[in-house]
């Protein structure tokens, strides 16, 4: 009797092994059913506290909670078989204490079954990183434009624009890497800086509006299909999905009301004896 092979999920040692390798794909993945579509071509699946804005229209990520994590990160395990699953802490799980993130992250990675979990921050954050990191817990570190520090930051800015700025970013990256995370996602960092970042750390660095000399790169999946109506500048749409997807459903509404849809093969029909035989003769 043939036993298929089991398929070998991704885990943070590898994409640390990726520094300076071939770049790292990823996509942000909220449902089982996005996360099955791209298994086959993405090393991680980051589980976003983005979700607050695509999924529930929120104005930004800060209303988002473990509750909401936890459960779209069980549905992206669900759905995806080869990719390493990294689940984002949202705000007000980790910023109060080291124990209290290690309590919010071992939930997380109990009830989702993940491999890391991704928090925000630099050099304040890195002993909550590095009390995680030494008690097993695969932290990815994101530093940069942070959208949870969206209301002391005045807003979503880019990062590197001054000498005080370059040097903070800076400090922040190292910070991270040196209290032990596998991986740093730079978003929204001006391109000098970010490819400056990339060469100072031995971590990998993924990039979102940063540089293409990053380690890695990631994307908002709605974001890049065509399915927002408003985009950062950084993101390239790679797809107008938005545009079929209104297309399909216009046709529907249009079918519906015109009473051709469901048409007969649509439907469910009572078959008689002799219906069932003169099928079954074609058949034969």
């Amino acid at each position: 009797m043939s036993v298929e092979p089991q398929t070998r999920r991704l885990n943070a040692i590898d994409i640390l092994s990726r520094k300076g390798g071939t770049p790292i794909v990823s996509l942000t993945s909220y449902h089982a059913h996005t996360a099955a579509i791209m298994d086959p071509h993405v090393d991680f699946i980051l589980v976003g506290d983005s979700l607050g804005m695509v999924m529930h229209g929120l104005e930004s990520t800060i209303p988002v909670t473990l509750d909401m994590m936890i459960l779209q990160g069980l549905a992206v395990m669900r759905g995806s078989k080869r990719a390493l699953v990294v689940v984002d802490m949202p705000f007000g799980s980790y910023e109060e204490s080291p124990q209290a993130a290690f309590r919010s992250a071992a939930r997380i990675m109990k009830e989702t079954g993940c491999g890391a979990v991704k928090m925000e921050g630099g050099v304040h954050m890195a002993e909550t990183v590095r009390f995680l990191t030494q008690r097993g817990v695969p932290v990815m570190g994101h530093i940069g434009l942070t959208p949870q520090s969206f209301n002391t930051m005045g807003g979503f800015k880019v990062q590197g624009k001054t000498e005080a700025s370059v040097a903070a970013v800076l400090a922040d990256a190292r910070a991270i890497a040196d209290a032990g995370a596998f991986a740093l996602v730079v978003e929204g960092v001006i391109e000098p800086v970010a490819r400056e970042i990339t060469q100072s750390v031995a971590i990998p660095t993924i990039g979102i509006g940063a540089s293409p000399d990053c380690d890695g790169q990631i994307l908002v999946l709605e974001d890049m299909l065509g399915l927002s109506p408003r985009v950062p500048k950084f993101v390239k749409k790679f797809g107008n999905l938005g545009g079929l997807i209104g297309e399909a459903i216009s046709s529907y509404a249009e079918e519906v009301k015109a009473r051709t849809f469901p048409a007969p093969e649509n439907v469910y029909t009572l078959k008689t004896p002799a219906a069932a035989e003169a099928a079954a003769k074609s058949k034969g």
